[in-house]
């Protein structure tokens, strides 16, 4: 990935998604990350999944709701991927044409694992809805935050449960599952980080795997 150009010149920016359980600290590592490419120059920008935009903050309340428990699994799913679409066509794409790092916590791996995985719905199903909310767009690298669901969901649920927490440890084991699959089948866009640990020896792990695909960082974070 290159820095911002103009005109003709003009180089595409990427598209670095974070994932994981509830409780893994998939968020505090993607924010962290965002500062330090902020300090180092990059051109960046943070978002989150669902959210991001007015619509699609909207969406995620909807969805995180522990009031709304009656809403149905297909239900569920299209309000995700409402929220995708509006994400990428609002915020993801533009930003990417302009040549910047975009960092999203959470896209379409997190819709296979918690639907298709914890859900139980079709994962051919899943897999096309995911295509329509994606608009087709493919992340060039995916952090999957990976730590054992029992200690992630204590630590989830430690200050209150949303509607998606509440499912408990056999809907959270399935989601885990689902996500190694998803690495399994994707070895070269998804890399699997250990989440064990303190916070700074989980930042070590990850900004290896980001400096990959940000030539250079480790040295100009250090002159930061």
């Amino acid at each position: 990935m290159a820095a911002a150009g103009t005109g003709a010149s003009q180089v595409r920016g990427a598209l670095v998604t974070f994932e994981g359980g509830d409780g893994c600290g998939k968020s505090t590592q993607a924010a962290r990350v965002l500062r330090a490419l902020e300090d180092a120059g990059e051109h960046v920008l943070g978002l989150r999944e669902p959210g991001g935009t007015a619509i699609s903050e909207g969406i995620r309340a909807m969805l995180l709701d522990p009031a709304n428990a009656e809403m149905c699994d297909e239900c569920e799913l299209l309000l995700y991927e409402a929220s995708r679409a509006q994400l990428v066509r609002q915020a993801i794409e533009p930003a990417l044409e302009v040549g910047t790092l975009v960092i999203c916590d959470r896209f379409y791996d997190s819709t296979y694992a918690y639907q298709a995985g914890g859900r139980g719905l079709s994962s051919g199903l899943v897999g096309r809805a995911n295509v329509l909310g994606s608009c087709g767009l493919v992340p060039d690298l995916t952090v999957l935050l990976d730590l054992d669901p029992q200690v992630a969901l204590s630590r989830a649920v430690a200050g209150g449960a949303d509607r998606l927490e509440g499912e408990g440890l056999a809907f959270q084991s399935r989601v885990r599952d689902a996500y190694l699959q998803i690495a399994e089948d994707n070895p070269v866009r998804v890399r699997v980080v250990d989440a064990s640990g303190t916070v700074d020896e989980v930042y070590a792990r990850v900004m290896d795997v980001i400096s990959e695909v940000v030539p250079g960082l480790r040295g100009r974070i250090e002159d930061v």
